[in-house]
């Protein structure tokens, strides 16, 4: 039996491994015969490299991250490798990231649930990646978002805000002239954080209507999304064996 290794990134914020500790165990009642381990990549202990030297045999790693960037392709697979070398008696297999299948219905509940208006135009919050391919998904993701509301929905990265969030006063201001009288946030993040804190700190000094939806957390989009990913892998794993 496979070992299904959830990685998420890590912060500094606690709000993340609190978030991260619901979200394996959702997985954990989906997938009721499967060990589940939670790990980070970086800043939040258990780190990655530290549980898989603790495990053995064929291990499917599955990255909570909806962009497909650095992260997933470069960093991910270099600590792959060396626990690997560390710990020979590890057979690890690395899914897509949990965003290859679309986090909007999560998006649109969790706006549901903060009480989304008639007339509210959307900010959809989202990490920025050196990789133009995984920005232009995240926007792709905006685009279905927009599609799915009926209305517009603006991308923000929220690691790219400009000077003195100068991107967030043009977000919000492209909004406006769409016709919004106030503004929805929508946090493509796994959970709430420093980032998207300070996206709302420059919301606030704007001082315009706004409401915020949560962050994907433990919607069942999001564990779906695991549990299809490691089935493909632990399939792929059993035709190899």
């Amino acid at each position: 039996m496979t070992t299904l290794v959830l990685a998420a990134h890590g912060s500094r914020d606690p709000r993340f491994d609190v978030t991260s500790r619901r979200v394996a165990d959702a997985v954990r009642i989906a997938l009721p015969d499967v060990r589940v381990e939670l790990a980070y990549l970086d800043l939040t202990a258990p780190l990655l490299t530290d549980v898989l030297g603790e495990l053995s045999g064929d291990v499917v790693v599955v990255p909570l991250l909806f962009g497909d960037g650095f992260h997933s392709k470069v960093d991910l697979p270099a600590l792959l490798d060396d626990a690997v070398v560390a710990n020979p008696a590890l057979r690890v297999r690395q899914t897509p990231v949990v965003g290859r299948y679309s986090p909007v219905p999560a998006l649109a509940d969790r706006l549901s649930e903060a009480g989304l208006g008639d007339r509210d135009g959307v900010l959809m919050l989202a990490v920025g990646s050196s990789d133009t391919t995984s920005d232009a998904s995240v926007i792709e993701r905006g685009h279905e978002l927009s599609g799915v509301l009926g209305r517009p929905v603006c991308t923000l990265f929220a690691t790219r805000l400009g000077r003195d969030g100068a991107a967030v006063r043009d977000a919000v201001d492209a909004l406006l002239r769409a016709g919004a009288e106030r503004i929805a946030v929508s946090p493509l993040f796994l959970s709430a954080g420093l980032l998207t804190d300070r996206v709302e700190r420059y919301l606030d000094a704007l001082d315009v209507p706004m409401v915020v939806a949560g962050p994907v957390a433990e919607h069942p989009c999001l564990v779906g999304a695991v549990t299809r990913l490691h089935a493909a892998a632990a399939a792929a794993v059993r035709t190899v064996a």
